[in-house]
C-alpha cells in the first residue's frame, strides 16, 4: 500500500501541471504504470479524457502492467459501451502476477483490452467476463514464485518477446482438442488459450479447460447477438416521430373541440385515449433508455449526441410530461415537482439549460407560432393544479388561517409565474380555451379576489379580447408585474 499511496501523492503533486499540457500536439501521449501505479495511471487517463477534448488530436493510450481491477460494474458499463474510450486502455497481465486478481471477489470488474501473458505466448480478449474467467483460470502463480521484482521483470521479457513472436503462436500441444470438424469460433478460442498456456497446463492446475472454452463460446455467441441488436437510436428515429405524430394529432383534434389535449386526455377514456396510451408508454421507454444512456456516456465525448438528440427529447418532454401530470392529479395526489416528477424529466430539462441559452425576450416567429406551439415548462399544469387547490383552501371553511395565508402567496407566486411566461410567449394559448384548467383556475380566483382586485394578470385576463391578441402574437404587456 505504500507504493500506492507514494503513487497518489505523486499524482498529485503534477496533476496540476499536466493538466496546462497544450493537448493540439500530434504526437500521442502514452501514459503507464506496473502494479498499483497501473491504476493510478488509470484513473489518470479517465481525468484526461474528462478534461481535454480530443477530437481533433489523438486520445492518451494507457497501458498498465498487473494492474488491479478498478471500478465497479458501472464504471465498467460506461467504458465499456464507449469504444472511444475504452480502446484508450490496454492491460497487460501475467499468469503468474497475483495483483490483477486481487479485487475479482469484491465487486470490481475490467475494461479496455487485456493482453494475457504467459511464456508461451499471449493473447488478447476484450469481453470483460471472458477476462474475468481468465484471470483465474490462467493462474499459474504460486507463493513460491510471487518475488514482485521477478513478476516485473517477467513483463519486461514478455515485451521484448512481442517484437519477435506472433501474437497467436501455435503449437502442437492443443491439437487433441481441434480437429477439421471444429467450428471456427471455438477453434479461434482454443488457439488463444493456447497462445497463454492454458491448454498445457489443464492437468498440472486441475484446470477442465473444455469447460472454460465452452463458456468464453457461450459469451462470445452472447456478445455477438447483442451487438446484432444494440440499441441504434438513430435506426428508432422514424419510429419515435411517428408516435409524436399521432400526439401532434390528438394535440390538434383535442383543441378543435375547444379542449386542450391535457384536459382532454385527463376527463376522457375512450378510444383515442388508450391508443395513446400505447404511443406515450413507447415514447417514455425510449428517453428513459437515452436519458440512462446519456447519464453513463462519458460527458465529454457524449455532448454531441446529447446535442443532436436535445431537440427530439425537449418536444417529448414539453407533450409527454403534462399527461403524466394528469394522471398525478387524478389519482387525487399532490406536490407533482417534488414527490412525482420522474427523474428523466428532470434530466432533459437540464440537459436543455445546460446547452442552450435563455433568450433575452420572444422574437417575433415565437410570437407568430405561440398558437402552435407547446407551453416551455413542462411542468405548467402541475403549478395550475397546485393554484386550484389553493383556491379550495381559500374557499374552504374548513381551513385555518396559517392554511390561508399561506394559499394567499402561493396563488400570487402563480400569477407572477403565468405572467412571465405569457410575457416571454412561452405558454401555448390552448390555456385560454374555455374547457381548460387554467381558465377553471381563473373562474375560481376572480370570484375569490372580487371585481376590486387588480394586479398585471389578472387585467390582462379580465379583458377575453386578449386571449385573441395573444394568440395571434399581438398582445402587449407591461414591462413589469405589479
Amino acid at each position: 500500500c505504500l507504493k500506492f499511496i507514494v503513487g497518489i501523492i505523486i499524482f498529485s503533486n503534477v496533476y496540476n501541471i499536466i493538466m496546462q499540457i497544450d493537448n493540439s500536439n500530434s504526437k500521442p501521449l502514452i501514459i503507464t504504470g506496473n502494479s498499483l501505479g497501473g491504476s493510478v495511471a488509470t484513473l489518470y487517463t479517465l481525468s484526461l479524457l474528462e478534461k481535454f477534448n480530443f477530437t481533433t488530436t489523438k486520445r492518451p493510450l494507457c497501458i498498465t502492467f498487473g494492474s488491479p481491477l478498478i471500478g465497479d460494474e458501472r464504471l465498467q458499463e460506461a467504458i465499456s459501451n464507449y469504444p472511444a474510450w475504452n480502446s484508450c486502455f490496454l492491460h497487460v497481465v501475467s499468469d503468474q502476477d497475483p495483483v490483477p486478481r486481487v479485487l475479482i471477489n469484491n465487486g470490481y470488474k475490467p475494461f479496455g483490452t487485456f493482453l494475457s501473458c504467459s511464456e508461451l505466448g499471449c493473447s488478447c480478449f476484450e469481453d470483460p467476463q471472458t477476462i474475468l474467467e481468465l484471470l483465474m483460470a490462467a493462474y499459474s502463480g504460486s507463493p513460491e514464485n510471487q518475488d514482485p521484482n521477478k513478476v516485473f521483470e517477467s513483463y519486461g521479457t514478455f515485451v521484448e518477446h512481442l517484437n519477435r513472436k506472433a501474437l497467436y503462436k501455435d503449437t502442437t500441444d492443443h491439437e487433441s482438442l481441434i480437429d477439421w470438424t471444429t467450428p471456427p469460433l471455438r477453434a479461434g478460442i482454443i488457439t488463444q488459450l493456447a497462445a497463454i498456456g492454458l491448454v498445457q497446463s489443464q492437468q498440472s492446475q486441475k484446470i477442465d479447460i473444455n469447460s472454460v472454452i465452452a463458456k468464453i463460446e457461450r459469451q462470445e455467441k452472447t456478445m455477438a447477438i447483442l451487438k446484432e441488436q444494440a440499441f441504434d437510436p438513430t435506426k428508432r428515429l422514424n419510429e419515435i416521430k411517428v408516435h409524436m405524430a399521432y400526439l401532434e394529432q390528438y394535440k390538434k383534434l383535442s383543441k378543435d373541440k375547444r379542449i386542450g389535449y391535457y384536459d382532454r386526455y385527463k376527463i376522457g377514456s375512450n378510444k383515442s385515449d388508450i391508443d395513446l396510451e400505447k404511443h406515450k408508454k413507447t415514447l417514455t421507454c425510449y428517453w428513459e433508455y437515452m436519458v440512462d444512456q446519456a447519464e453513463k456516456r462519458p460527458q465529454t465525448e457524449g455532448a454531441s449526441l446529447r446535442t443532436r438528440s436535445l431537440f427530439g427529447g425537449t418536444n417529448y418532454r414539453r407533450m409527454i410530461e403534462p399527461l403524466d401530470i394528469a394522471d398525478y392529479y387524478k389519482a387525487g395526489k399532490q406536490d407533482y415537482i417534488n414527490k412525482g416528477r420522474r427523474k428523466h424529466y428532470i434530466k432533459l430539462e437540464q440537459m436543455l439549460k445546460e446547452t442552450v441559452r435563455p433568450s433575452s425576450g420572444p422574437n417575433q416567429m415565437k410570437k407568430q407560432n405561440v398558437a402552435a406551439s407547446l407551453t416551455e415548462d413542462s411542468c405548467f399544469w402541475a403549478h395550475v393544479e397546485e393554484a386550484l387547490i389553493s383556491c379550495k383552501l381559500l374557499s374552504s371553511g374548513g381551513s385555518s388561517v396559517e392554511q390561508k395565508d399561506s394559499a394567499k402567496k402561493e396563488l400570487i407566486e402563480f400569477e407572477k409565474y403565468v405572467f412571465d411566461l405569457m410575457k416571454n410567449y412561452a405558454v401555448s394559448s390552448e390555456i385560454f380555451l374555455p374547457q381548460s384548467s387554467f381558465m377553471k383556475w381563473w373562474g375560481e380566483y376572480r370570484q375569490i379576489t372580487g371585481a376590486s382586485y387588480s394586479s398585471s394578470l389578472t387585467n390582462l385576463l379580465k379583458n377575453d379580447n386578449n386571449y385573441v391578441a395573444y394568440a395571434n402574437g399581438s398582445l402587449e404587456f407591461p414591462l413589469n408585474f405589479v
